[in-house]
């Protein structure tokens, strides 16, 4: 590491900040002026500092980089998926940061094997839709929101994000003449829906808070401005729309954090007036599917209306509240989605803290055939549909992957039961999935709960060995198996991997997340510090050797443990850490803060919310204690979680803390939340954070020699 370098001293500036009788003095509340020089100059002198303090790990980045390179297969094509008269798939070229999207001819209209070509094979008829890496040029930054077809494949609609901050500018392409339209709509969010007639298409706009609060009906190529379609006046909620299965309904979905309403409009009608499903009532969500069942159009509902875990019910499309329950609530078993497809349902479910899918046949008299489970042998193995566009077709085609077995697709043929196995995602050289160890272990909450947590490492290893711990566990969402080809440079560093499944994700069902939101948040906080300690008490790893990562609402995670369990840690990575809340849920103007309300509570309004967001927000409970050393990267852009909060975080650690570890910040100036853009910008960024966290860790810096 380079010695004597001093790091950045922010400036303190106190701004008072006042609620229910509480008085937060904030020194550091000046950097939240993005159009100040100053601001800009702080944070490139932070990735100076940053830059000359992790100089020394790059000989470990170039290593990293170059294995997750040469174990990625580069110029690369995925399993083609049909629609319509085509097949539909994408291609990957070395040297090239982006995708490109083709398609080929459908030659035989009953034949539902895909083609079997690779990367190397002239197509015949392919036709290039978009090329991202021209989409790219002369951008520092490119995101691609939607890229849809119209139903009679003439029309590329498709969206882009040249600055990070998740406003889209939403274009046409001609398949046929391979020219633009002139429509062009700009500040849209990501995604479009065409309606049925191919001519028009929906979407949707955000408010000044970044809300997606509007939606709107544009004809292409009539040169009229877009037709407000629904507008949602209740700030906390939140609009998508989308297009059934089986092209009859479009559908708009409003929703906030506990309670969502869906409005149907005929898919066919470009005119058509959108009617709501349900009323919306507090506290009670629901989603819509159609299905065809006897020759009746029905509309499946999903619903938490005294079923925490939701269940499934049936009614007439005529008549929706008439209801007969075909999947009754089961507090083990969490329904997630139901798909209907002409012949057969699909419901994905969460059990055992794992997504599993059903098959579930549909017959001819109107009646529900005895559904089956899609089973797979691994024991932390997570399956789930896989790109089914199609309303009738002969095959299902389904994903698997755990954290050691790639990612598999197969297509399940629906007359044989047959399980086709279409392609193992690629990892070059010398991977065997048997050379790992993957493992499900249960650590113990203060107040008792049992946390899972998913363990993987290469075998023959010696323990206690160095571990990286990751959790996030907010907003219902599952940290569930999945491979990566990046881990296996950590894994065979002899580094443990480890996932805790904490409160306030979803993978033991609703309940797991209410005893993790709100006024139970710092469940979250300590389920972590109880895997953490777990790690250490089985003899796995050593506090001197433990690594925490996590992200966005897992960055807030992180905060409050460095906080609350800094002796546990060696070193804590957190990516656009959300560390200053309470400033940021106070401001109703920030982007997303009201909608957030449902999550975190409203402290604006509830001071026993507000007390409690205090006792736990981590830039408000810095301590004059010891910490772990830690890094936080964020991005200028990103405009869910400001890069004002770790700014101000890092300075307040810096001027308080009583250690010598290094506190660093790097903030991408041309990103938004999601980090920069380009695979292998990605891929130096993702070597930079590894070299960071096993030097950290004290791992080793090669591969060591263990197991077979």
């Amino acid at each position: 590491m380079t010695a004597n370098i001093e790091p950045p001293v922010a400036k303190r500036v106190e701004t008072r900040r006042e609620f229910h009788g509480d008085v937060f003095v904030d020194p550091y509340e000046w950097m939240r002026e993005k159009a100040d020089p100053e601001v800009i100059a702080h944070l490139e002198a932070e990735n100076a500092y940053t830059d000359a303090m992790t100089d020394h790990l790059e000989p470990l980045e170039q290593q990293i980089f170059d294995e997750i390179k040469a174990r990625t297969k580069e110029t690369d094509l995925s399993v083609p998926t049909r629609r319509g008269d085509y097949w539909y798939y994408g291609r990957s070229f070395a040297g090239k940061q982006y995708g490109v999207h083709c398609r080929c001819p459908v030659r035989d209209p009953e034949d539902w094997n895909p083609p079997e070509f690779d990367e190397h094979t002239e197509v015949p008829g392919e036709q290039v839709l978009l090329d991202e890496n021209l989409e790219a040029e002369g951008h520092e930054f490119f995101s691609l929101g939607a890229a849809t077809i119209s139903l009679d494949g003439q029309v590329l609609a498709y969206s882009v994000d040249i600055v990070g901050d998740e406003r889209y500018t939403l274009r046409f392409k001609n398949l046929r003449t391979g020219e633009l339209y002139d429509d062009e709509i700009p500040g849209i969010a990501a995604g479009a829906t065409w309606a049925a007639d191919s001519a028009t298409i929906y979407y949707t706009t955000v408010d000044n808070a970044w809300r997606t609060d509007t939606v709107w009906r544009h004809r292409l190529g009539s040169g009229l401005p877009s037709e407000k379609v629904y507008h949602e006046p209740d700030e906390r909620f939140w609009l998508g729309v989308g297009r059934s299965r089986s092209d009859a309904y479009v559908m708009i979905g409003a929703g906030s954090g506990i309670t969502s309403e869906v409005f149907v409009a005929d898919a066919a009608d470009p005119q058509a007036q959108f009617t709501s499903v349900l009323p919306r009532r507090d506290g009670v969500e629901y989603s819509v599917e159609h299905a065809v069942v006897g020759g009746e159009d029905r509309f499946l509902i999903l619903h938490n209306d005294g079923a925490v875990n939701f269940t499934l019910v049936e009614a007439p499309v005529g008549n929706p509240a008439e209801q007969r329950t075909l999947v009754p609530h089961d507090d083990s078993v969490r329904l997630e989605a139901v798909d209907a497809f002409v012949g057969h349902l699909v419901l994905s479910y969460r059990r055992a803290a794992l997504p599993r899918i059903q098959l579930w046949p549909l017959t001819a008299n109107g009646q529900y055939g005895t559904p089956e489970e899609v089973a797979f042998d691994s024991e932390l193995m997570a399956s789930g549909l896989a790109g089914n566009p199609n309303w009738d077709a002969p095959r299902l085609r389904i994903a698997a992957t755990s954290f050691v077995v790639p990612l598999r697709v197969y297509d399940l043929d629906l007359r044989t039961g047959e399980r086709i196995l279409l392609r193992e995602q690629p990892v070059l050289g010398e991977y065997r999935p048997e050379d790992y160890v993957e493992r499900r272990d249960w650590a113990v909450a203060a107040d008792g709960a049992r946390v899972p947590v998913s363990l993987i490492y290469r075998k023959g290893i010696e323990f206690p060995a160095p571990a990286l711990l990751y959790g996030y566990g907010a907003y219902e969402s599952c940290e569930d198996p999945r491979f990566s080809i990046a881990r296996l440079s950590l894994l065979d560093r002899g580094m443990v991997f480890a996932v805790a499944h904490v409160r306030g994700g979803g993978e033991l069902g609703r309940p797991w997340y209410e005893h993790g939101k709100l006024l139970e948040k710092k469940n979250t906080f300590t389920d972590f510090i109880a895997a953490a300690q777990h790690l250490v008490d089985t003899g796995l790893t050593r506090p001197a050797n433990l690594v925490a990562l996590g992200g966005s609402a897992g960055g807030l995670l992180m905060g409050a443990v460095a906080n609350m369990a800094p002796e546990l840690f060696a070193g804590i990575l957190a990516q656009v850490p959300f560390v200053d809340p309470l400033t940021s849920i106070l401001d109703p103007s920030l982007p997303l803060t009201i909608t957030e309300w449902d999550e975190w509570g409203n402290p604006l309004d509830n001071s026993d919310v507000y007390a409690y967001m205090k006792s736990y927000a981590p830039y408000e409970n810095v301590a004059a204690v010891d910490y772990p050393a830690i890094l936080a990267m964020t991005s200028l852009h990103d405009t869910r979680v400001l890069y004002v909060e770790p700014a101000k975080w890092v300075a307040a650690l810096r001027h308080i803390k009583t250690d010598n570890h290094p506190v660093l910040l790097k903030t991408q100036m041309s990103a938004g939340h999601g980090g920069i853009s380009g695979r292998y910008e990605r891929w130096k960024e993702v070597a930079f954070q590894y070299a960071w966290l096993l030097t950290t860790a004290d791992a080793a810096p090669t591969r060591v020699s263990v197991g077979p």
